[in-house]
């Protein structure tokens, strides 16, 4: 049977390359710098305990499939390191695995990847209310349809590549839903619950209205996994 590790993430705003310092500034600015930072700490806290998870599975010859990756081989190792370099904790644990035996699978489309990037930076680099508005919604207005095709693509290459008893690693965003999209007979094994994730992520513009269920989240994001290997 194929075997798949689904591992919903959030992204660290290391992980967004060239636009990081935009988004942390965005991200100060709308919530504060107290509570920004404190989400900063509770998504590096949510790498560590992804890291330990994996610490002790046998990764030899698993197949690493990661949300916005768009190529293997050479080209894809050179992503990982640069995202390495970059401070990425979802990149410093790709490489882990796959200095372990772990071998890098193309997930996505270069040019959907590209047309998403391009439409968040002309909102995050908009120089004006108004011009960031009209961004905003111009995003809106494909977002779901361009995730449904990364989605569609992502649920493919799974699909194509997996091979009958191997083992695979799913990295992606929890906004993305890949699970309903893959084959019946890829056995999928979640470690984190997808729709807590989600929430967490939704309470975090209002978390003075909803504080005790926001940091109820967050306490779910830091608790260690105790899913069987």
């Amino acid at each position: 049977m194929k075997r798949l590790i689904y591992v919903p993430i959030i992204h660290s705003s290391t992980d967004l390359g060239s636009i990081a310092k935009d988004v942390s500034k965005i991200g100060i600015t709308d919530l504060g710098k107290e509570l920004w930072e404190r989400h900063i700490k509770t998504v590096e806290g949510f790498w560590d305990v992804i890291s330990h998870y994996f610490d002790s599975v046998d990764v030899s010859g698993v197949k690493i499939y990661q949300d916005g990756m768009v190529a293997e081989g050479e080209v894809g190792e050179k992503i990982v390191e640069e995202g390495v370099k970059s401070g990425s904790k979802n990149y410093e644990l790709v490489s882990n695995l796959l200095k372990r035996g772990a071998h890098l699978v193309k997930t996505e489309d270069f040019n959907l990847v590209k047309e998403e990037r391009d439409r968040l930076l002309a909102i995050i680099r908009s120089r004006s209310i108004t011009h960031r508005l009209i961004a905003f919604i111009k995003y809106k207005l494909i977002k779901n349809r361009l995730l449904d095709k990364r989605d569609n693509f992502i649920a493919k290459r799974i699909e194509e590549t997996l091979n009958p008893s191997e083992r695979g690693i799913l990295f992606i965003g929890a906004y993305h839903n890949i699970k309903k999209r893959l084959p019946k007979d890829i056995h999928i094994k979640e470690i984190k619950d997808s729709d807590k994730i989600k929430e967490y992520q939704r309470l975090l513009p209002f978390y003075n209205r909803k504080r005790e269920r926001f940091e109820e989240l967050g306490r779910y994001l830091l608790s260690e996994i105790n899913e069987p290997i």
